[in-house]
């Protein structure tokens, strides 16, 4: 199948047909297991790839698909990349590339950011990408002109 060009580094990922339902799948490898490869996936997947290999996070500080609790509600976020300490630090959230990144996107994000307390937001629709530094020392939000190098990261978030 065909997907849509992000504004990303290309990638290969590891896709299959799911012998049961005969739909597209990819192996995630944070999870170590295939999933159903959804235009959200797909950003997911690409942007996971840019983390590491561009980015040089290390892949074992990421996972994918994290549960949480907001207020008494059980949510997902789609990314989260931990500190040495095992302390959350970035939230990512994908959104599919034809879904705008509006307020209400942001504002989801905020909301795990109440259960998580972490330093960088990250949004993106494989498109468009916004990381924004939560200053908490000054109550304020930092847009960021692009997502910094882990080796930066891991100094703000110690």
């Amino acid at each position: 199948m065909t997907h849509p060009t992000l504004n990303l580094p290309e990638c290969l990922l590891r896709t299959r047909l799911s012998e049961k339902t005969g739909l597209e799948e990819v192996f995630d490898s944070q999870r170590k297991k295939w999933v159903r490869l959804t235009p959200e996936e797909w950003v997911r997947q690409n942007f996971v790839n840019y983390l590491i290999n561009f980015k040089h996070f290390p892949q074992g500080r990421l996972s994918n698909e994290v549960a949480i609790t907001v207020g008494n509600m059980s949510k997902r976020c789609d990314s989260v990349v931990y500190n040495r300490e095992g302390r959350p630090l970035v939230i990512c959230e994908y959104k599919a590339p034809t879904v705008q990144l509006t307020q209400k996107v942001f504002d989801q994000i905020l909301r795990y950011d109440f259960a998580l307390q972490v330093e960088y937001l990250v949004v993106s629709n494989g498109l468009r990408h916004y990381c924004c530094h939560l200053n908490k020392a000054q109550n304020r939000f930092e847009f960021l002109p692009e997502l910094p190098d882990w080796s930066l990261l891991e100094q703000v978030g110690q």
